[in-house]
């Protein structure tokens, strides 16, 4: 029995517990997902943006426009009309590697991340800035019904020019994402936190949401990749713009 700093006696630990492990098989998808990712993190040079919005707007917007009857669009929709909306104005964003070439897509397919069980799942809303807000808020909803099922067909996660990761509903104020190759860039979205801010040189209660823009810097550099985030600023913080563009 081994003696204490202040002379008392110890009673010598036992451990009551076993040593354990569960093994668990890597499933098909968690094995694709595994190559891609580590092939998009040690082939393109990552860089990251981040900024932090006023979501004021956004809220009071969000709550009137859920007053039509049968209409619930989540600040996801919101972000998503945005998103697509501002890559329309830069194809350089908008873009994808490939080792000959280039290519700046004209047409907007926004991948938006779905957690299922063996990782995560990319469907892909076709055209999405021709899209109106309850249209995406329902197209997503049943993409991650189904990306859950295990329902989706291969053409609804293929063909995506950008992607959008949220993980603001489960609290997660910043974080960065691993681009989705062959895209040239994906959007890390926080969640929305009541803090105080300063405002016409007045401190006061306000909303704020932190996002992160990763980048490719073969396609993107950080001038291109600040004036696409400029241009999101713009609509996510003057959200009846998403209305009429």
């Amino acid at each position: 029995m081994p003696a204490a700093a202040n002379g008392a006696s110890v009673q010598s630990f036992v451990p009551a517990g076993v040593e354990g492990v569960t093994e668990i098989a890597n499933s098909s998808i968690r094995k694709v997902i595994a190559k891609r990712l580590s092939a998009s993190k040690f082939s393109a040079p990552h860089y990251y943006l981040g900024v932090e919005f006023d979501m004021d707007n956004a809220m009071a917007f969000r709550a009137q426009y859920n007053t039509i009857p049968e209409t619930k669009i989540s600040f996801n929709d919101i972000i998503v009309k945005a998103v697509a909306l501002a890559l329309k104005q830069h194809p350089q964003v908008n873009s994808q590697w490939f080792d000959d070439k280039i290519i700046q897509n004209h047409h907007v397919h926004v991948g938006v991340a779905v957690a299922v069980e063996d990782g995560l799942i990319v469907p892909v809303l076709k055209f999405t800035d021709e899209m109106d807000l309850r249209q995406i808020g329902a197209t997503v909803k049943d993409f991650a019904g189904r990306a859950r099922a295990k329902k989706l067909t291969p053409t609804e996660i293929e063909g995506s020019t950008f992607t959008i990761s949220n993980l603001g509903m489960f609290g997660i104020q910043e974080f960065t994402s691993i681009i989705n190759q062959p895209n040239s860039a994906i959007l890390s979205v926080g969640a929305i936190v009541n803090k105080p801010v300063v405002k016409e040189g007045q401190i006061v209660v306000g909303n704020t949401m932190k996002l992160t823009l990763t980048c490719d810097h073969r396609t993107v550099d950080g001038a291109t990749g600040s004036l696409f985030l400029q241009t999101l600023k713009s609509y996510i913080e003057n959200p009846i713009t998403l209305l009429v563009s």
